[in-house]
């Protein structure tokens, strides 16, 4: 199967990889119908994150189950799925408090690399959330948001508290913080601030958006942080005084993805508009170039 690998910064190749296979009873193998380049993608990309050799590239993904192992209960071959970046088994103490991507058994999906044609899912039953049936065409990039930067936006604004009557400040307005501000209106919240690229739902994961998301809120506040995390260091002062209640992390997509998955279905919600360059899974290089280059804000690629 082709699929996206990083050999370097700013070489972004599309190859051959070796095909998917069940590997653990708890496994199953989907075809992508669309998979995309994360923000996160690009740190190694830009060479901020070293590499350690090739690294296969992708974590967001949907498409058709083609085989399950013998303990998959949850989903079937043909039918179509939404999977979280972080594969979890469901069933630990930590997931079933409702923080999968804590999982004691997690694995985050960059080890498997979902720009590509083909995909192992491990833990399967913890991890892929079925649709009610084949989406249309329309419906897909909705869906694909949903695997990874919808949810992460959802947890920013709920981490947050947002609701009605509150004010919601979003630091950057990239994928994830437009993704906050659509879950922070969704939850009902009375005003939303969203502050640019001058560099609350912290969304960028830099020193400078860290202190600034933690600056912007009142004391009694809450801060949403789901931006990766790059040297941030926070002084025990500034915290102390600061009086804010802070959440955050790898956002446990898994968690949310029923609710986002009927939002979706229902034509309630519509974020695949965040995504305003589509290209062929060949032309992956483009893809990235674009993003690094501020062109697009998030691209969707078609395997």
């Amino acid at each position: 199967m082709r699929g996206a690998v990083l050999y370097s910064p700013g070489d972004v190749r599309v190859e051959d990889r070796q095909e998917p296979a069940i590997v653990e009873r708890t496994d199953a193998v989907i075809r992508l119908s669309a998979t995309c380049i994360c923000g996160s993608d690009l740190w190694p990309y830009r060479g901020v994150e070293k590499l350690d050799g090739p690294a296969v590239m992708g974590h967001e993904y949907v498409g058709v189950v083609e085989e399950v192992g013998g303990e998959v209960t949850t989903v079937e071959p043909g039918q179509f799925v939404v999977g979280s970046f972080v594969a979890a088994d469901g069933t630990c103490e930590i997931c079933r408090s409702g923080y999968p991507s804590s999982c004691v058994n997690r694995v985050f999906m960059n080890e498997v690399g979902t720009q590509s044609e083909r995909a192992r899912i491990p833990l399967a039953d913890g991890t892929l959330v079925a649709t009610p049936g084949l989406p249309g065409p329309e419906l897909v990039p909705s869906l694909l948001a949903a695997s990874d930067v919808l949810g992460t936006g959802w947890f920013g604004a709920w981490a947050a508290q947002a609701g009605p009557g509150k004010t919601v400040a979003v630091v950057g307005d990239g994928a994830v913080g437009l993704m906050a501000v659509l879950a922070a209106r969704r939850l009902g919240a009375e005003r939303i601030i969203a502050m640019s690229r001058h560099s609350v739902v912290e969304a960028v994961g830099t020193q400078e958006s860290m202190r600034q998301a933690i600056g912007s809120a009142r004391p009694g506040g809450h801060v949403g942080f789901v931006g990766v995390n790059h040297d941030v260091a926070l002084s025990g002062d500034e915290l102390f005084f600061a009086q804010v209640s802070l959440l955050g992390g790898p956002a446990p997509v898994r968690r949310f993805l029923p609710e986002l998955i009927e939002l979706i279905w229902e034509r309630r919600i519509d974020p695949g508009k965040v995504f305003d360059l589509m290209l062929p899974l060949e032309q992956a290089a483009e893809g990235y170039q674009a993003m690094d280059e501020r062109r697009a804000i998030k691209v969707l690629l078609q395997p």
